[in-house]
């Protein structure tokens, strides 16, 4: 006798595993979004928030409901903290044009006495985003391989001293030398040479003149800075020199080339 076979109904469809599996992993796409959202933050909007809370009470947005035991008196308005004061910006621009005003004049100054002096030749002085530069050679200040002051360079010093009693600005004065060695008991290399000699012209400025020593810098280069290959008589007598930079406020220096 022939044996019937049941037949077992099969389940159709997905395993039930990747349902379970489809819902885990729908759920760790919508905690990563929930992640990246979070992670981009308007910083305007999150200062403003964060100025809010420092700047204004609590009771400000929610009044209590018991009274305060002086309900006549006025309460003290904090200023808005979002209300903002051209005046002091205003005030900032005006000091700006009124410096560089300033700095304008005392180099048409300069100009006029190095033409007066016939000194065109030997000292350079132009306008750059540092403020006023003023571009000694050698031979207007020093003999060679010295450091004292001559007394031809006395009435141009003079001068810049007198200019600079008028204005605040920082004076920054840089010694250079060309590349050829020396080796003194008083100068045993360029660098005690270049900055021997910045340091003169300053020494000079402030003797002489009612000026205070801490608007001053000295830097001496020694030969790292030349302007001109050192290999010519005209070159190395351009390298020689002593920079005197009559500083613009809003110059901010950066790092050394």
């Amino acid at each position: 006798m022939r044996r019937i076979q049941r037949q077992t109904n099969s389940d159709k469809g997905s395993p039930k595993w990747m349902v379970t599996f489809s819902d885990m992993m729908t759920l760790i796409l919508v905690f990563f979004i929930l992640l990246f959202s979070m992670s981009v933050v308007d910083a305007s909007k999150f200062q403003a928030i964060a100025d809010s809370f420092q700047d204004r009470s609590p009771f400000d947005f929610n009044p209590s409901i018991i009274p305060f035991e002086n309900p006549a008196e006025d309460r003290v308005q904090k200023p808005d903290p979002f209300e903002r004061d051209n005046s002091s910006f205003q005030d900032f621009l005006d000091s700006e044009s009124e410096q560089s005003e300033q700095l304008d004049e005392l180099l048409l100054e300069v100009l006029e006495f190095l033409q007066a002096r016939n000194l065109m030749d030997s000292v350079n002085a132009f306008r750059d985003e540092r403020g006023v530069v003023l571009v000694l050679q050698e031979q207007v200040l020093f003999r060679s391989a010295s450091a004292e002051v001559i007394d031809a360079a006395i009435p141009f010093l003079d001068k810049v001293g007198s200019l600079l009693e008028a204005i605040p600005n920082i004076v920054k004065v840089e010694g250079h030398t060309d590349s050829r060695p020396i080796n003194t008991h008083q100068f045993p290399s360029n660098w005690e040479l270049s900055g021997a000699r910045s340091s003169s012209v300053i020494r000079h400025l402030i003797d002489n003149n009612n000026l205070r020593p801490e608007r001053f810098i000295s830097v001496g280069y020694g030969e790292t800075r030349p302007v001109a290959p050192n290999t010519t008589y005209e070159n190395l007598q351009k390298n020689r020199r002593v920079v005197i930079i009559i500083s613009d406020p809003t110059y901010v220096e950066g790092e050394l080339y």
